[in-house]
């Protein structure tokens, strides 16, 4: 990477406020970047660390007006978090490998492997799957029998993809994560657990990103179905038969149980649990560790804490804990008082009899 701030600006529509000559090698962060690296302003919190930054040049946006002396370039642009998306997306495509089959891969003669894709060393391609224009599958990668694999797809080392899955087009599956493990279904009996064959699949629509070493599992018959646009991280387990719809953002170790389905823009963030057999209502948020016991109705709605509850009530009843320790000792002192108060009561009432 070599560039000039108005190279830059050119490329994102922007405007170069300060030195268009200023060429930059790499990308740092604001707070301690050095001389040659371009970087962003996008939180207010970081407003800050403008004003001794060493970066040579930082994205900002359009109308902002500094506040105090700066040393650095501005590039101007309408959305500097976006922009940075931009052109970190033109980096990593420029190490992109080649077109075509590596001779250490495994593809049986029925799969069909578009010419633009590429396939790396000691990947896996079973019997009458298909791997679309431009796709690139890293290193190690399992691909079963009858899967389907979009267009411009990523698919990173050690992704296993079982058979019958179908993954749409610029979808990014990050290494480890799993496609179409089989689902966790049993049936209690007399003698222990009778396990239950799920003999579904995985549908995967256009623009999913799934994170490394999650997993979803097939359904018992139709399809777990993860819908266009859902952004998945590190380590979430979704379980059979559910279905996330359009735009989902899952954060890490969280958990959707059997058959729930999750609406359009929702928010879970780490550690969320949601039991099974449930639905949620479109653009829910739901903060760190809550767990769902119930479906929730209301769009929009901000739900916290176990059990789940809309987060003002979860912050009311935490302000309540807080105070458990005083209020319990307070009851205690009610209690012996009204215990004393009833013993002179009853010596009262001895003394008149």
């Amino acid at each position: 990477m070599k560039y000039t701030a108005q190279e830059v600006a050119d490329f994102l529509h922007g405007v170069v406020d300060g030195d268009p000559d200023v060429e930059l090698f790499d990308f740092g962060g604001i707070e301690n970047g050095q001389e040659g690296t371009l970087s962003f302003l996008a939180n207010p919190a970081y407003e800050h660390y403008l004003y001794t930054t060493k970066c040579s040049a930082v994205l900002v946006e359009a109308d902002y007006r500094p506040t105090g002396e700066i040393t650095t370039t501005l590039i101007r642009v309408s959305d500097p978090y976006d922009s940075l998306a931009k052109l970190l997306s033109v980096i990593r495509d420029g190490s992109e490998p080649e077109a075509g089959i590596s001779q250490f891969a495994i593809v049986d003669p029925s799969a069909e492997v578009d010419p633009t894709a590429s396939v790396g060393p000691f990947v896996y391609i079973g019997r009458n799957s298909k791997v679309g224009a431009r796709t690139i599958v890293r290193a190690q990668v399992y691909i079963g029998e009858d899967c389907f694999i979009g267009a411009d797809c990523k698919i990173y080392q050690q992704v296993t993809i079982s058979n019958r899955t179908i993954v749409g087009d610029r979808c990014l599956l990050h290494s480890g994560a799993v496609l179409g493990a089989e689902g966790f279904g049993f049936a209690p009996t007399d003698k222990g657990w009778d396990k239950i064959p799920q003999t579904g699949k995985v549908i995967l629509e256009d623009d999913v990103e799934v994170g490394a070493n999650a997993c979803i599992d097939r359904a018992v018959l139709d399809a777990t179905i993860i819908r266009r646009g859902v952004k998945i991280d590190n380590l979430v387990q979704i379980a059979h038969n559910c279905e996330v719809k359009e735009h989902t953002a899952i954060a890490a170790q969280s958990g959707v149980a059997g058959s729930t389905t999750i609406g359009q823009w929702n928010r879970l963030g780490g550690q969320v649990g949601i039991a099974g057999h449930l639905k949620t209502a479109d653009r829910v948020t739901f903060g760190a560790q809550t767990g769902i016991m119930a479906s929730i109705e209301e769009e929009g709605s901000y739900w916290f804490g176990y059990p789940g509850r809309p987060y003002v009530r979860a912050m009311k009843s935490a302000a309540v804990t807080d105070r458990l320790p005083q209020l319990d000792k307070q009851l205690y002192d009610l209690t012996k008082e009204v215990k004393r108060l009833r013993e002179e009561l009853e010596e009262l009432r001895d003394k008149r009899n």
